[in-house]
């Protein structure tokens, strides 16, 4: 009896010049893909940071006017400066006033004081206000 021969299939065989093409594009589609994250990353980082800093100079300013004394001048009705803005920053990126506002009886014993920082970033305006109340 004669014993028929399988064929062999050698485990070593190699990969395919095709194969390879396919992986080496489908490697660089998912790092092109990574890399546009880092430019957002930074984007974030930056407004973030910007936002921050609004956010310092605003409860600066309110920490300031909160010690202030009921007949202080700063603490007269309506807008401060009342033309303008105090520049503040290394490269006078923050733009600040504040508006003080009496309040209707019953609490006319209190003003209302908003702080208001402005800034642009990418050729768009940003706002930070914080509130308090100052009390006679």
């Amino acid at each position: 009896m004669s014993a028929r021969v399988a064929p062999r299939f050698h485990p070593e065989q190699g990969v395919t010049l095709i194969e390879l093409m396919m992986a080496l594009v489908i490697l660089s589609i998912g790092l092109m893909a990574v890399s546009q994250l880092f430019p957002e990353g930074t984007r974030g980082q930056i407004r973030d940071r910007l936002f921050s800093s609004a956010n310092y100079y605003a409860q600066e300013r309110i920490e300031e006017i909160s010690q202030k004394d009921w007949s202080d001048p700063s603490l007269t009705i309506g807008r401060h400066p009342a033309a303008g803005f105090d520049t503040l920053g290394t490269y006078r990126t923050w733009l600040r006033f504040y508006q003080v506002d009496v309040m209707t009886a019953p609490l006319d014993n209190l003003r209302k004081v908003t702080v208001t920082v402005n800034w642009n970033y990418q050729n768009a305006a940003r706002t930070v206000s914080v509130s308090t109340y100052v009390r006679r």
